[in-house]
């Protein structure tokens, strides 16, 4: 009998269920896709931000002491321990080797640049001790797990503007000139010259002309081979830029990154396991002999206040998408009373309780708050993947705790709108409804 009622009260009331049901549906579809968004868009913002440079910095032991005491500029080798090459590949073995997104070691030298044979109107002969930075470009590592890995300046340098095109680690007689450099020595693409270090000479042609904004733009930038062979530096590296997706920082990783040791065996196993900037920089200290690993403090620290504005805008276009949700549905289901006011008196009048008549609305807007959901969560996801792709150019992962969220989020927000009419069913008195009153 009561399920023969709420079936009749369902088809009857057709055009008001159906307004409730897409209003449920849109607020749904709106919570599901930010919702979605907000526990994928850590991973995606972390991956945007980490194209645009290193939060990590590794140097020998002996270089972090003089950069902490004399604020001495990276690029300067004098006085510093340097890092062998043959360990860079270990950062790949750490727990925490998947959030390595990408690494490349840095050498920096100076030597004798001695212009030849123009390609373009570059005048023969001109001379100048430049600086010549060498790196990886994109290095095949077989790393000690057995399994591969590239790592090169071509991830961690992806916004360089660069005319020409890049080089390969393999390319010793080919170099790329910063575009500064370029213009003040008159030097084009295919141009050659010489450098001259301190241990090694070398001929050399432009493959590409560079402009990162900083210093690279007055500098040669070559294979890591060939600088080391004019420094006379073979196997060794000033340092190693990281780059890694980790979680923003709270309380546990500054008292960390102050002194680890301070920390309780709870708070060092929480910490240690988790992706933190200064956890991940500790292991990597662990995997490379003598060496100092340093957060870059500008971008994690920028990178965590980007991922908690974004997240906090996600829960707020929730929230007032919901809080609209709720104040339609208030009004539909009001309107919906008043309509159906004498079927209630009546059912009150036969000896109906106000606890029947509570559940049979509630059974109705349950039933409506289902389908609503369901449909308003198939839609999220699909809004959330257009979102996904539009601005990330990546999917949105489909997570079962978003799913149990908006169901929970949906039951409130019809019941909740549903409160001013369960009041208005609970005061109405039958002989007031029947006499038309």
């Amino acid at each position: 009998m009561f399920f023969r009622m709420v079936r009749g009260a369902l088809a009857r009331g057709r055009t008001g269920r159906t307004m409730i049901a897409a209003t449920t549906a849109l607020g749904a579809a709106v919570a599901t896709a930010m919702l979605g968004v907000m526990f994928d868009v850590g991973d995606k913002v972390n991956q945007e931000l980490k194209t645009y440079g290193a939060n990590i910095v590794v140097q020998g032991r002996g270089a972090a002491v003089l950069d902490d005491l004399y604020q001495m500029d990276n690029g300067s080798s004098a006085g510093r321990t340097p890092l062998a090459e043959a360990d860079i590949p270990n950062i790949k073995t750490i727990f925490w080797a998947f959030n390595i997104v990408d690494f490349a070691p840095f050498l920096n030298t100076t030597a004798r640049l001695e212009a030849g044979q123009s390609a373009g109107e570059a005048p023969a002969g001109a001379t100048a001790d430049v600086s010549v930075l060498g790196t990886w470009f994109a290095h095949e590592l077989d790393l000690p797990t057995g399994e591969h890995a590239m790592a090169g300046i071509l991830g961690l340098r992806a916004w360089w503007e660069v005319e020409g095109g890049w080089i390969a680690d393999g390319d010793t007689d080919l170099a790329m000139v910063g575009v500064d450099l370029a213009e003040k020595l008159g030097l084009e693409l295919g141009d050659e010259f010489t450098l001259a270090g301190t241990a090694g000479r070398t001929s050399l042609r432009v493959a590409g002309i560079l402009s990162s904004a900083a210093d690279e733009d007055q500098a040669v930038v070559v294979p890591l081979a060939t600088a080391q062979d004019l420094a006379g530096r073979a196997g060794e590296v000033d340092q190693v830029e990281v780059s890694a997706l980790t979680t923003p920082d709270n309380d546990l990783a500054r008292k960390a990154a102050r002194n680890p040791r301070a920390l309780t065996i709870s708070e060092w196993e929480t910490w240690y396991c988790t992706a933190y900037v200064s956890s991940i920089a500790y292991q990597i200290e662990e995997a490379i002999p003598d060496a100092v690993a340093k957060p870059v403090r500008a971008v994690t620290e920028s990178s965590g206040s980007i991922l908690e504005k974004t997240s906090l805008l996600m829960l707020l276009v929730t929230a007032l998408s919901l809080v609209a949700s709720a104040l339609a549905i208030a009004n539909l289901v009001t309107a919906s009373v008043i309509e159906r006011a004498p079927q209630i008196g009546l059912l009150k009048a036969v000896g109906a309780s106000d606890a029947s008549v509570l559940r049979l609305v509630l059974t109705e807007l349950s039933v409506i708050a289902l389908v609503g959901g369901l449909v308003g969560y198939g839609l999220g996801l699909g809004f959330g993947q257009i979102v996904g792709l539009t601005v990330f150019g990546s999917t949105i992962a489909v997570r079962p705790i978003v799913a149990g969220l908006v169901g929970v989020l949906v039951l409130l927000v019809v019941l909740g709108g549903s409160l001013p009419s369960i009041r208005m069913l609970l005061r109405l008195r039958p002989a007031d409804v029947l006499h038309g009153r």
